[in-house]
């Protein structure tokens, strides 16, 4: 979403390191290229000016002109001021203790990914969070919500309240409630109704639902693909209900990212969580420093040791190690890993992590999931033994396996041939060399 930031950020910082020394001069000058780049990701132009502002008093401290680095600083203070923007360090916690059932109402517009969102929300809060939440379905006018939202449930194994059309929203809140207790179920996440824009019946019904169950906390689902309508939107919902927090969804987009650097600033609630894929696992708890890092071109490498962690079979991860440093992997070995890796999420998003990794490069590369999963494919093709004993392949076992996979001999041969060169690389490491590579990624060439 902030590519087209970052890559001017990185220009214009590029420039200041060219001059060696900083002036008043050349710090304007910046500043103003770093102005004009925010106005175009579509951050609100209060925001982008007080930000302006709050970045050059400390720019012409005599901290930042008198360093040895001076170009370093600079980036240093527009790093701890976009964090300050976006709502300071750490991630924003769920508040949830006190009396159980605990409730978590989602509120915002009709479109903006709200009943998906309360799926992965349950899912957050039973995996990682231990909770056992309860799915309300609180938009009676929309069946295909009240469907979905039970769908959901079934698939997570959480348990859902039978919403009937036609109910009133408050009464099935309230009963919502007295069913999750009866169940020792301990977070209701209801699904408001929402609307193609705001209007004043929907807001009355919030308001009520509200008045009446008393949730611990508010969310407002918003689409950060719509920029500066997210917060307007934000805003308005902020003025009627109080809201505890934002969720931004739909920030694997291409849009430009204003609402992320704009919505703390304006309605000084926090961003909690942030939407990045439509699967129930691609909900990301929102931490401001990691994003300014990536947002600078620092990347976010906290972020994918995390995402390591909670994806990659630790056991199996061991036992591939060992079996490189022995040189014994197999082509049923790189099957196993390619798997691990897919669990991560969409490749181009993990390596967008990486410090330094320059984004235009990346996509001219294309070492997107497509060829993840023509590999994959390949190899299923294959049998245990030829999987085991790449040595037995011949033309007529290159066809079948071609055919088998829907793609071509060449593709076949490519990744025999990757695989050859890798056990041949590895015969020349020691094991100090080694444990470098394993550090800096897998041995194989994932693009053509």
């Amino acid at each position: 979403m902030f590519e087209s930031l970052t890559e001017k950020l990185e220009q214009v910082f590029k420039r200041l390191k060219g001059q060696g020394r900083l002036t008043e001069d050349n710090i304007q000058s910046a500043l103003r290229e770093v102005r004009i780049s925010l106005l175009e990701a579509d951050v609100n132009f209060k925001v982008v000016k007080e930000f302006i502002e709050a970045v050059k008093t400390k720019a012409l401290g005599q901290e930042v002109l008198r360093s040895l680095t001076p170009a370093n600083q600079l980036i240093k203070v527009v790093n701890e001021e976009l964090v300050s923007l976006m709502g300071g360090q750490g991630g924003q916690q769920l508040k949830l203790s006190g009396k159980q059932p605990a409730s978590i109402m989602l509120v915002g517009l009709q479109g903006s990914g709200k009943t998906t969102t309360a799926g992965k929300l349950a899912r957050y809060l039973k995996e990682e969070k231990k909770r056992r939440p309860y799915l309300v379905p609180a938009d009676i006018y929309r069946p295909a919500a009240i469907e979905q939202l039970q769908t959901l449930a079934k698939d997570l194994n959480a348990g859902y309240y039978p919403t009937q059309p036609g109910e009133d929203p408050i009464n099935i809140c309230l009963q919502a409630l007295k069913s999750a207790a009866m169940q020792g179920l301990d977070t209701l996440i209801i699904d408001t109704a929402g609307r193609w824009h705001v209007d004043d019946e929907l807001m009355l019904e919030l308001k009520r639902i509200k008045e009446k169950l008393l949730p611990e906390e508010i969310l407002l689902v918003a689409d950060a693909m719509t920029g500066q309508e997210a917060v307007n939107v934000a805003t308005r919902f902020n003025e009627v209900l109080d809201l505890s927090g934002v969720i931004l969804t739909k920030m694997d987009g291409d849009a430009r990212g204003g609402a992320a650097l704009s919505i703390k600033s304006v309605t000084q609630k926090p961003i909690k969580f942030i939407g990045v894929g439509e699967k129930l696992d691609a909900l990301e708890v929102f931490y401001p420093e990691r994003m300014a890092s990536r947002i600078l071109g620092m990347g976010d490498v906290l972020s994918l040791i995390e995402k390591a962690q909670a994806s990659i079979d630790i056991k199996k991860a061991e036992e591939f190690e060992k079996k490189l440093r022995k040189e014994s992997f197999t082509l049923e070995d790189f099957r196993d890993q390619i798997q691990q890796i897919k669990k991560m999420g969409p490749l181009e998003n993990i390596l967008e992590m990486l410090p330094g990794v320059n984004l235009k490069n990346l996509k001219a590369m294309n070492p997107g999931d497509k060829e993840l999963i023509k590999m994959e494919a390949i190899l299923n093709s294959m049998t245990k033994k030829e999987r085991l004993n790449p040595a037995v392949f011949n033309g007529s076992r290159r066809m079948r396996v071609a055919k088998g996979s829907g793609t071509t001999i060449q593709d076949v041969n490519r990744l025999l041939k990757n695989y050859l060169q890798a056990k041949k690389m590895l015969k020349s490491f020691n094991k100090g060399a080694l444990r470098g590579v394993l550090g800096r990624g897998m041995p194989f060439n994932l693009g053509r």
